[in-house]
């Protein structure tokens, strides 16, 4: 067994914390301010120590690439994208770029999303889905009446639950506050994919 100074010992501490209770290895700067160290130099230091150790893995060119090792876990969580903003209101301009990388546990979704839009909003306040969520995406152009998307109309992200009926296609607020969108024969519009969970960060 390792015996490990009590600050490379809190190091590493933190650093399964971030993981297991959190979701999201952390970042060197992260480890220095929660530890106590002066830079991030003096974080990469110990992270290097434990990697020598076998007590944690590094993924080159990732800053948020430090993991414990052999964590039962691990080879489990997920590695999802987050892409831009999705409205819960009227639609809004959709930013694509790549903002962050999330490490997350499966079992939070129902589905394995594909990536993740940054909700704007309060339009599905009543399906739980709030301003500031993070929800997964399953990227699918088909969905069944009832299910919540993520819809592109005229070249705007929404999220909405869809109504489909044989004349009629319409894109329901969860929110009486909104009215439904409806969506006309010949209008630019398509299915991104079905909602399949949320992460919601405090």
């Amino acid at each position: 067994m390792v015996t490990l100074h009590p600050r490379r010992a809190a190091v590493l501490a933190f650093i399964r914390d971030r993981v297991v209770g959190h979701g999201q290895p952390p970042t060197l700067a992260e480890i220095a301010a929660a530890c106590g160290l002066a830079t991030r130099a003096a974080a990469r230091k110990h992270v290097l120590a434990l990697t020598e150790a076998g007590l944690i893995e590094v993924t080159a060119g990732q800053a948020r690439g430090i993991r414990p090792a052999g964590l039962p876990a691990r080879a489990a969580l997920l590695q999802v994208p987050v892409l831009g903003r999705v409205a819960a209101g009227a639609p809004i301009g959709a930013d694509a770029g790549l903002s962050d990388t999330l490490t997350l546990d499966p079992r939070l979704f129902s589905t394995v999303p594909d990536y993740l839009l940054r909700v704007q909003g309060d339009s599905m306040i009543e399906d739980g889905i709030l301003d500031g969520d993070l929800v997964g995406v399953k990227r699918t152009p088909e969905a069944r009446d009832g299910q919540t998307v993520v819809a592109r109309l005229d070249g705007e992200l929404t999220i909405k639950r869809l109504s489909r009926t044989a004349h009629l296609l319409r894109l329901l607020p969860r929110n009486p506050a909104y009215a439904p969108i409806h969506v006309e024969a010949g209008q630019d519009f398509a299915i991104e994919g079905v909602f399949c969970g949320l992460v919601r960060r405090g």
